[in-house]
């Protein structure tokens, strides 16, 4: 599939993934948190291909696990004591249904971050707030920048030792401790001087003078709009249908909720329908695209 939403105006990517993550760590009701995760693995999968599948769920299921296991050696509340731990505090099913529930919220909002990295690329976060907090904006570009880059070489300098005989991910302690010393000068190394050019760079192409002008190649089109209106549309009516109960969840000190109804269906379809919104974007411009070639 092509990366369609990301050539969506900056404005529209940026909304979407900042009422996306925090609907996210605000709406716990398991259903909700259902389609949360289900829709950000989706759309990973999308932007990422299918070796996403196996990355995603090797931090997911432990992640879901230690978090289940931990709540409830720390979190004694509810009403439902399966039995006593050694301590003497009670074990309660409220509080393991909601260290899971939470594990789900925290994998959910990571995997909505790494969507949104792959999205927001260094350029659309200077447009959108370069004129606000220029240096903010840059600090933040470079950093989303720096990182990826960070990662990249230190698998290159990784991969150079092992072809040397210095393989950090195997042979003696002391050997992989000195290799793994090795590497992470090499890389303060790198990253110091990737630094001082940088500097220079910016200061050869005359950041920090007064009067500078800024380039966009971004326009404000008919399908932005129409994305933009649906999003508010939609994030409307889940933000109301949330107030109104409709996506009520309590887990303690019992669980307890509003039960299932035509309106708490609808809330629900039109999180839905937010949640898979560029996944729905990417398939109809594949559909689309398809369609136009059988006419060719």
């Amino acid at each position: 599939m092509t990366n369609e939403f990301k050539t969506y105006h900056p404005i529209v990517n940026f909304l979407y993934f900042a009422f996306m993550i925090g609907f996210s760590c605000v709406f716990m009701h398991p259903v909700s948190l259902a389609i949360s995760l289900i829709g950000a693995f989706s759309y990973s999968v999308v932007l990422k291909g299918r070796k996403s599948i196996k990355s995603n769920i090797l931090y997911m299921l432990p992640t879901v696990v230690l978090m289940a296991l931990l709540n409830p050696l720390f979190n004694h509340q509810g009403v439902t004591i399966l039995t006593y731990l050694p301590s003497g505090n009670p074990l309660t099913a409220e509080s393991i249904i909601y260290g899971t529930s939470a594990a789900v919220m925290v994998i959910s909002v990571i995997c909505w971050f790494s969507c949104s990295n792959e999205i927001m690329t260094s350029d659309k976060t200077v447009y959108l707030f370069g004129r606000v907090t220029p240096s903010l904006s840059l600090i933040l570009s470079m950093t989303f920048r720096f990182v990826p880059r960070f990662i990249k070489q230190t698998k290159a300098v990784a991969d150079a030792q092992r072809g040397i005989g210095n393989d950090v991910s195997g042979g003696k302690l002391i050997n992989r401790i000195k290799t793994a010393v090795k590497i992470l000068s090499i890389m303060i190394t790198w990253s110091l001087e990737n630094a001082v050019e940088t500097a220079d760079s910016m200061k050869s192409r005359g950041y920090g003078t007064k009067r500078r002008t800024a380039f966009s190649i971004y326009r404000f089109g008919r399908r932005d709009i129409s994305a933009l209106v649906a999003m508010l549309a939609l994030g409307t009516y889940i933000v109301m249908g949330a107030v109104y109960g409709g996506m009520y969840f309590s887990y303690f000190p019992l669980i307890t909720h509003n039960g299932i109804s035509v309106y708490s269906i609808s809330v629900f379809s039109a999180y839905a329908i937010f949640a898979f919104l560029p996944v729905i974007i990417e398939v109809w411009e594949v559909m689309r695209w398809k369609a136009i070639k059988s006419k060719i």
